[in-house]
């Protein structure tokens, strides 16, 4: 196991850092803190609750350290998160700001998540080829395997990854944190459609990774790149295969049935094999 330990603790009010340290890394799963309340940490044995509250500063002290007050990230936050340096990402709750009917960021943050990023080597051997979607609830995993099924693809064909927030391979200090793969190219800081398009023309793959469909243009844009005889690497928020065929965002990439394979994420980080369309 493989985390950017240090990033992640820095992210933390200076008195809390040392309480979670204890636990380290390899426990850990996520930090939520809420103001005025004390200081929650998810670990792999259940919940831990500390004795001191948390205060407004410490919110805000989080959410500048993770943002470093970027453009990007600010975009990033109108979507409710924050992707901080080691992939760690912090989900945002409080007083929304609304321009234009759309959600642009969180002026008041009453609630953040601090979610731990980590880096399991091998837990995607034995994966067959083609193109594969990998399924599964939010915090279940699907990043974690998505990067190791690129570093497994990248052994024997070209891999191109397009890492919208710098998730799939976090850097600390402009240094990757994770291993990506001999033959792996990482563009970041562009939404998916634009590096898609980027890639194709100027990297030759033979493999395109992203991590989480959300929208049509995402769709599009694979589907743009299947057709030009890519696979494609993906994950997509679905509990299951009738999940994802419930939503009306996903009908375009199972009608046109460009993935092979789904990979789908159990509550305990298992995963199954399924055939899309049978």
């Amino acid at each position: 196991m493989r985390c950017a330990w240090q990033a992640y603790l820095n992210l933390l009010p200076l008195w809390l850092r040392s309480d979670v340290d204890k636990f380290g890394a390899e426990k850990v799963l996520e930090v939520r803190l809420r103001n005025h309340c004390p200081p929650e940490l998810i670990t792999t044995s259940g919940s831990v609750w500390l004795n001191r509250s948390v205060e407004k500063e410490d919110l805000t002290f989080a959410v500048n350290i993770a943002s470093g007050y970027s453009p990007w990230t600010a975009e990033t936050a109108g979507q409710g998160y924050i992707t901080a340096p080691g992939g760690h990402r912090i989900g945002l709750c409080g007083r929304a700001t609304v321009t234009g009917g759309n959600m642009t960021g969180i002026s008041f943050p009453t609630s953040l998540c601090i979610r731990v990023a980590k880096d399991f080597s091998g837990i995607a051997r034995n994966v067959d080829g083609g193109s594969i979607l990998i399924l599964g609830s939010p915090g279940s995993g699907k990043t974690t395997l998505l990067r190791d099924l690129i570093r497994q693809r990248a052994d024997s064909e070209l891999v191109s990854v397009v890492d919208e927030r710098g998730e799939i391979f976090p850097t600390v200090q402009n240094q990757i944190c994770f291993p990506a793969g001999r033959r792996t190219d990482v563009m970041t800081g562009c939404s998916k459609k634009q590096g898609i398009e980027a890639v194709l023309r100027s990297m030759n793959p033979q493999v395109i990774a992203v991590d989480e469909i959300t929208a049509e243009e995402d769709c599009q844009a694979l589907l743009h790149a299947g057709w030009c005889g890519v696979s494609l690497l993906a994950t997509a928020h679905a509990a299951n295969k009738t999940d994802l065929y419930r939503r009306p965002v996903y009908k375009p990439l199972v009608d046109s049935k460009l993935f092979d394979t789904l990979l789908i994420l159990r509550p305990d980080r298992s995963w199954r094999v399924e055939r899309i369309g049978v």
